[in-house]
């Protein structure tokens, strides 16, 4: 029988789903009402008054079967009596239950005593949990409930759109414009793509892929039945290895559509990053000859299995089969082309320009030595050199890990990584690396006879050069800013020499907007919004390449009141400023994290989700300006900062 009821209870709710569906949406079962009277120093009687549609019934009461109203606060600090129920008790025969049960209907009233710190919080949420029913329905509800201790608090805490923010009408006409943004993204795209490009030259080098291309071309100049056709195969399978790395990059547009923050959320989340982190020591030992990582053996087997039927759909599954089993090699670069692309704005175009840039350059060899095979007499023996570019791959994977660890060292603010520790470990990786290739160190598949060529000495030299370049980021000199590799390492701020301060460079900054637009009016200077990113890497390099530059930093520092955004900050906001926006587009959005809040601000007031973002606005929140994103050219940043204060100087 208890079974049966269950069952039953299950079908119930079931059926009720729609309703419940709907009522979630748009119009509850119950609707509260929260007041909160102050009964004493520090602690508050709380009363919800709910009315509940009619025709349906509450199970507000606890009994056997079902659990009454339960209220929970989302701040810990909160500490709160006993719920108190008060409703009149209307007992029914209950078909869900089949017997009499106790609910109520009309109107039910919660009273509960809190205690809180009013210096510390003003307002905090809860989650109202119940059951609610009619005839055979039976539906879980749950409702969100924001209640506020200190109606007088003077800071706002849930303002996103600003109305006076025009990102087409500004003061000034300086700047970069929404609608001309198309050069900025295009360059962008093409340094993506020759990124790209240069990691599919570096796969070529790789023992999965370089003894390949001379197999693959001898196949298809033999086998096709002319010289024409041989070619013609041969540029098709090219072709289709291009294609299908384009293939993966489509997924993230989709991703992209849904949600324009989702990609930079992706690249910025804790775990994903302590995976990529976990995942590429894993792949470095994997190049140091301490195991071999393969696809499983089906998988390439059916691709293979494939690649004999018919011409072009067989020609399809050969770059398929290559594809698969040169994973081991290629995955590593992948890996950090994906990465890097997502970290970049947050857009899957980047990722696509990247993957079209990585399968080109593997395609290429295949095309180009079809046209003309006696190139082939020209490449170097498969040797001991392959061996040495998966090795040095491998100490690069170290330091790509690294990169990785950072990210989430910095989002969640764990003092892991600070700058000077991340260099340190980048120069024992150099020193390595160096050792290496001047034949100071062996790994397990090195030729113990064979001494450095001319190549790898070379290669030595220059990595013993960047080694030696890295040793001043450790100390807390002028030369500490490594400008050749800004944005890889943690910021500058985030130093073991810190003095506390956030701001970069020393800078008049806030990391709030209000705060900032507060500063703003007591100083009488613009706002320079600065939306950024601990993930960034061209944010860091803006940082410390451009604003370093003195005539830069002076005019900053004596105007301007710098307000950086960070919309990757997974910093929890206190309980009673988490609330849910409603955008423009009518889409509801939690905001419960730093960054959730300051990406909103940017998606809704400027129609980008790209870091970084520059902006300028006046006292009464105005732009000054056109908004720029990166502007690596510090004369060109100059201009536009004095563009600025030249209209803000100008007001009447």
């Amino acid at each position: 029988m208890r079974l049966f009821k269950v069952v039953f209870l299950f079908l119930g709710m079931m059926i009720g789903f729609a309703d419940w569906s709907h009522a979630q949406d748009s119009t509850t079962t119950v609707t509260w009402k929260a007041t909160a009277k102050k009964t004493g120093p520090n602690t508050f009687l709380i009363t919800l008054n709910g009315t509940i549609k009619e025709s349906w019934h509450v199970y507000a009461f606890t009994n056997e079967d079902v659990t009454g109203i339960t209220l929970a606060y989302n701040d810990s600090t909160v500490n709160f009596d006993s719920l108190e129920v008060n409703a009149i008790r209307l007992q029914i025969q209950d078909p869900v239950f089949e017997k009499k049960i106790d609910v109520a209907t009309g109107q039910v009233q919660l009273i509960q005593l809190v205690r809180i710190d009013e210096k510390l919080i003003h307002a905090v949420k809860g989650t109202l949990s119940y059951y609610v029913g009619k005839e055979t329905n039976f539906i879980p509800e749950e409702q969100k409930i924001n209640i506020v201790f200190d109606s007088t608090a003077a800071i706002p805490v849930n303002r996103i759109l600003i109305p006076t923010i025009d990102i087409n009408n500004t003061i000034a006409d300086c700047g970069t414009s929404s609608t001309s943004a198309g050069p900025t993204k295009s360059k962008g795209l093409m340094s993506l793509f020759i990124l790209g490009f240069l990691g599919g030259l570096v796969a070529l080098l790789t023992p999965c892929v370089f003894p390949m291309i001379p197999l693959t071309v001898s196949f298809f100049t033999k086998k096709a039945g002319s010289r024409k056709a041989g070619i013609s195969n041969a540029m098709l399978y090219g072709f289709f290895i291009f294609f299908i790395y384009i293939l993966l990059s489509l997924p993230f547009h989709f991703l992209d559509k849904l949600n324009p923050e989702i990609l930079n959320n992706i690249s910025t989340n804790v775990y994903l990053n302590v995976f990529f982190f976990a995942i590429f020591i894993f792949f470095a030992f994997s190049f140091f000859g301490y195991y071999e990582i393969t696809l499983p053996a089906g998988l390439s087997s059916k691709a293979d299995s494939k690649a004999g039927a018919g011409n072009i759909a067989g020609i399809f599954f050969m770059a398929l089969t290559l594809a698969l089993v040169s994973f081991s090699c290629t995955g590593p670069i992948l890996g950090s082309l994906l990465a890097g692309s997502l970290t970049n704005d947050g857009g899957a175009m980047q990722l696509t320009a990247g993957m079209g840039g990585f399968g080109l350059a593997l395609a290429l060899p295949f095309a180009l030595f079809a046209l003309f095979p006696n190139w082939l007499n020209s490449l170097p023996k498969s040797g001991g050199w392959l061996n040495t570019v998966k090795v040095v791959l491998g100490f690069l994977e170290l330091g790509l890990a690294l990169k990785f660890l950072s990210n989430a060292d910095l989002v969640k603010h764990w003092g892991l990584l600070k700058r000077e520790i991340f260099i340190g470990l980048w120069v024992v990786i150099g020193v390595g690396l160096t050792a290496y290739l001047f034949g100071f160190i062996r790994f397990k598949h090195d030729d113990p006879g064979n001494k450095p060529g001319k190549a790898r000495l070379f290669l030595a030299i220059i990595s013993g050069l960047f080694t030696l370049y890295l040793v001043p980021g450790l100390t807390n000199t002028k030369w500490a800013n490594l400008k050749m590799i800004s944005g890889f390492p943690p910021p500058l701020y985030y130093s073991i020499y810190s003095d506390g301060s956030q701001c970069v460079l020393g800078l008049n900054c806030t990391h709030d907007y209000e705060e900032g637009l507060r500063m703003s009016k007591a100083e009488n200077k613009p706002i320079l919004l600065d939306f950024t990113g601990y993930a960034c890497v061209n944010c860091r390099r803006m940082e410390e390449k451009v604003w370093s530059q003195p005539d830069v930093y002076k005019l900053m520092k004596d105007n301007f009141i710098v307000v950086s955004l960070y919309v990757d900050d997974k910093k929890k906001l206190p309980a009673s400023q988490q609330f849910t926006y409603k955008t423009k587009d009518g889409v509801e959005k939690e905001i419960v994290t730093v960054g959730d809040k300051w990406a909103t601000f940017e998606t809704e007031n400027f129609a980008s989700n790209a870091q970084p973002l520059y902006a300028l606005l006046d006292t009464e929140e105005k732009l000054l300006t056109h908004p720029v994103g990166y502007t690596p050219t510090a004369e060109e940043y100059l201009q536009w900062l004095q563009c600025g204060l030249n209209a803000f100087k100008k007001k009447p």
